[in-house]
């Protein structure tokens, strides 16, 4: 929250990144020099992942293509058979997955 406060009254998740980077600001930076901003890149890049997640999803969405492109790439290698798609896999389920997997 932008208060500092969580939902249930006490620190939110990121407000230990926000310490980090603070600190990290109070120690590297003055009123006359800003120059040792650029070494707080490493905290800052934590507390904006804590806040939106962006690498997360991005991880999620890539893991997620690979899913389905090596599911494809199964059913490719094996298709259902006309019976398996007639019946939807309804009736007869364990003689369908049986061919599915390829097992005897």
């Amino acid at each position: 929250m932008a208060s500092g406060y969580g939902l249930n009254g006490g620190p939110s998740r990121c407000f230990p990144f926000w310490q980090e980077l603070l600190s990290c600001y109070v120690i590297n930076t003055n009123e006359d020099d800003d120059s040792g901003k650029k070494k707080c890149l490493g905290p800052m890049e934590d507390y904006y992942e804590c806040l939106h997640h962006r690498k997360e999803a991005a991880r999620v969405l890539a893991l997620q293509a690979a899913y389905r492109k090596a599911e494809a790439q199964k059913l490719k290698e094996n298709p259902p058979t006309a019976g398996q798609i007639r019946n939807l896999g309804l009736l007869d389920k364990e003689d369908d997955t049986k061919k599915v997997l390829g097992a005897s």
